[in-house]
């Protein structure tokens, strides 16, 4: 039973390490093999020793440059230990964008994977902090101390420019995230989890972590790759997360039945009717779940296998929706409007942040049908999601307008089969006689923003559609580029 973390009994933590303590079953397994719990335990010792020496503000977060692996999970664990959460940072950001959160966690110190040792040097000179390597661990004799704070590490999400925000993450909440994902997803000591996407996302730690929490492994990968795939058959992988992008790749690629899992979990953006009848034609009986939710709270609605059971029957449409609020949330609609489309509010135990309202005000838009269904209708700040990573058009713009050759710049998310969602950008010439080349703007993006980040799609025009505030209309280029047929 987990503890509410108010008592003397720390909560989450201590159960963590006491069910893995001594444990000689793998609780990871990565590109280097599997990891014990004791293993992990030991490990995760050895991080709290290699924090703790690092000094700094007690409850101070430590930025970190990681991949998912074993080495990253007993960090985590580590950093809690010695009262310095880990706050993982995305590597494939470029220096620019990791400025920013590194200067803004207080921190004097950077923590780095020696892969990423190039970009977190120039990040360490320009933010005025030390880097140091977060590896290799060794396991260590000692148990890791009992964390004195309430915090075990911080996740960043993005504000509407894209500025990095940190969202802490607590052992009350923890434990609620523990005790609800484990029955959604039928998670348990027997599971074996394999997370898809990085460990600085909530999508690529959470449920992974949940596995960890009630027994179970994780199967982590430091990025998707048909290789990591087919080698989840071996490692016995029992549930995979997936974002919509990975799923079409292994279908057109007739890799999806490499694996022989019971559960697949989707999230970031819906399938189709289409690709949820290939999936079942390819894996009959497979048990599919869409979770929606934000890092400063997740889940909140579920769409679950028996709803999928719905929609492979005949009701498809239930796939345009994220499904219905999990078991003890309460899920409310702001200021809807005449169809019933407003801000999605949510409030539980399990999320992160709750305003001063007492709800999560998620940003996005969406109305709830007669049965509780949540159909999203867009995302208040025009976020876009691509291919599971989020992109913000403002920073993209902001890139553009620095280029000699533009004069303004307009960016939206466009549906892509693949991805989602991809951007496409519309700019106007700084000299209409010498319209600037789309191969240059992708290149000198690219420079300054991570590829994620890149638009696809291209158009010169002459002037971008303005609202009375001057603000671009982002549905009018939208509307362009979709009766442009590209």
């Amino acid at each position: 039973m987990w503890s509410d973390g108010l008592t003397g009994h720390m909560g989450w933590f201590d159960d963590v390490i006491g069910i893995h303590a001594g444990s000689a079953r793998p609780v990871v397994i990565d590109a280097a093999g599997p990891v014990t719990g004791a293993e992990l335990v030991g490990r995760a010792a050895h991080a709290a020793e290699l924090v703790a020496g690092l000094g700094g503000t007690p409850g101070a977060p430590l930025p970190a440059l990681l991949t998912s692996n074993a080495d990253a999970y007993a960090l985590l664990l580590g950093g809690a230990a010695a009262g310095r959460p880990l706050a993982p940072l995305g590597p494939r950001l470029t220096p620019a964008e990791l400025v920013g959160p590194v200067c803004a966690s207080g921190s004097d110190v950077l923590l780095t994977e020696p892969a990423f040792r190039e970009v977190a040097d120039v990040v360490g000179r320009e933010a005025g902090v030390r880097v140091v390597p977060s590896s290799p661990l060794l396991a260590s004799a000692a148990p890791p101390p009992t964390p004195t704070g309430q915090v075990m590490f911080y996740l960043h999400t993005s504000g509407t420019t894209g500025a990095a925000r940190r969202v802490a993450f607590t052992q009350k909440v923890l434990a609620a995230r523990t005790a609800l994902s484990s029955e959604l997803l039928e998670l348990g000591p027997d599971s074996r989890y394999a997370a898809g996407s990085p460990i600085h996302h909530i999508g690529g730690l959470g449920n992974a972590l949940v596995a960890v929490s009630v027994g179970g492994a994780v199967l982590p990968a430091a990025r998707f790759t048909f290789e990591w795939w087919r080698g989840l058959r071996a490692a016995g992988a029992t549930h995979c997360q997936l974002v919509p992008t990975m799923i079409e790749m292994l279908l057109t690629e007739g890799e999806l039945d490499a694996v022989g899992m019971r559960m697949l979990v989707y999230g970031a953006s819906p399938i189709s009717p289409d690709t949820l009848r290939r999936v079942l034609a390819t894996l009959p009986g497979l048990r599919l779940v869409n979770m929606f939710g934000q890092t400063e709270g997740s889940p909140i609605t579920c769409l679950t296998p028996a709803d999928h059971v719905r929609a492979a029957a005949g009701e498809a449409r239930l796939l345009a929706t994220v499904g219905r609020a999990v078991p003890g949330l309460r899920l409310r609609i702001e200021d809807p409007d005449d169809d019933g489309v407003g801000e999605v509010l949510a409030a539980a135990g399990h999320l992160a942040v709750h305003g001063e309202d007492g709800w999560l005000h998620t940003g996005d838009l969406g109305a709830l049908d007669d049965e509780g269904y949540l159909r999203l209708a867009g995302r208040r700040h025009d976020m876009v999601v691509r291919g599971g990573e989020n992109v913000y058009p403002l920073e993209v713009e902001h890139v553009l307008g620095d280029h000699p050759d533009v004069a303004a710049a307009g960016v939206v998310g466009v549906p892509d089969q693949r991805l989602g969602e991809t951007l496409a950008a519309f700019v106007v010439a700084a000299e209409r006689a010498h319209p600037p080349d789309p191969d240059e703007l992708r290149r000198f993006v690219r420079a300054r923003l991570a590829g994620f980040k890149v638009p696809t799609y291209w158009y010169v025009v002459d002037e971008l559609p303005l609202s009375h505030a001057g603000k671009v209309m982002r549905a009018a280029l939208r509307d362009r580029h979709l009766a442009a047929g590209s």
